[in-house]
């Protein structure tokens, strides 16, 4: 092997999880939407009930991990998964087991960039001048009031919140804690409608998952991710550099 091509290989390998994340999620957004959907749910409540009833602990596995392998792996399938949660068992329990199968997923995301290209580009970012080094300056000042932010509003694609961090080399354990708690109003929410699909069953309609942009949902949480930047405004007013 010659010398040129002794640096690109440690490169390579250390982009091989994120690369391997890339290409299951290509595959599974071609090969899987129309398996993990409401009518799949739909189709097979009554095998999915009797299951649990009969293995509680071992669905409760299940599906803690499949959750994890849908965020892991950005697979298509997220909002059922979580409606699925609250159908088998209920707003509270489900959520929890959302909650725990997403941040597990996201942190296996985060890991991935963060040891991949995210490395790189972060000290690529910390060496630089001008204005690419005072944004990061400002993020690296308000990592959680940015981490709760992104976390916090919905418009915010779970993907791109996942890997953001990376890039800006925050701190496993920042990201961790802010992605656990800022998932959980929406988590709650959706696993609230899925705990309501038995009557959404009997009428034959479909759940509607835009519920979280209506105005007594959407307010709330806008609200809390209003509350997270308040930290920077407060060092704004202060006469700190902000973001």
């Amino acid at each position: 092997m010659s010398d040129a091509s002794e640096p690109r290989m440690p490169k390579l390998t250390r982009n091989l999880p994120l690369i391997a994340i890339l290409i299951v999620a290509a595959i599974g957004a071609f090969t899987l939407r129309d398996y993990l959907s409401f009518q799949t749910l739909a189709d097979n409540r009554e095998a999915l009930i009797a299951f649990r009833d009969a293995n509680y602990l071992l669905t409760a596995l299940i599906f803690i991990a499949v959750y994890v392998l849908i965020v892991g792996f950005s697979l298509p399938g997220a909002s059922i998964a979580t409606l699925t949660g609250g159908f088998l068992f209920g707003t509270l329990i489900g959520s929890s087991f959302s909650v725990l199968g997403a941040t597990t997923g996201a942190t296996l995301i985060f890991l991935a960039a963060r040891h991949g290209f995210g490395e790189t580009l972060g000290q690529k970012m910390e060496a630089s001048k001008g204005t690419i080094k005072k944004i990061k300056d400002g993020i690296d000042e308000n990592q959680w009031s940015m981490l709760f932010f992104i976390r916090l509003v919905p418009a915010v694609p779970f993907f791109v919140a996942n890997l953001v961090p990376a890039l800006m080399q925050v701190p496993l354990h920042r990201y961790v804690i802010s992605t656990f708690i800022g998932i959980i109003p929406g988590s709650v929410v959706y696993t609230s409608v899925g705990a309501g699909l038995g009557e959404v069953f009997a009428r034959g309609e479909t759940p509607n998952l835009g519920i979280i942009f209506e105005p007594h949902i959407l307010l709330p949480i806008l609200g809390l991710a209003a509350l997270s930047l308040a930290p920077v405004v407060v060092k704004a007013l202060a006469g700190k550099k902000g973001l």
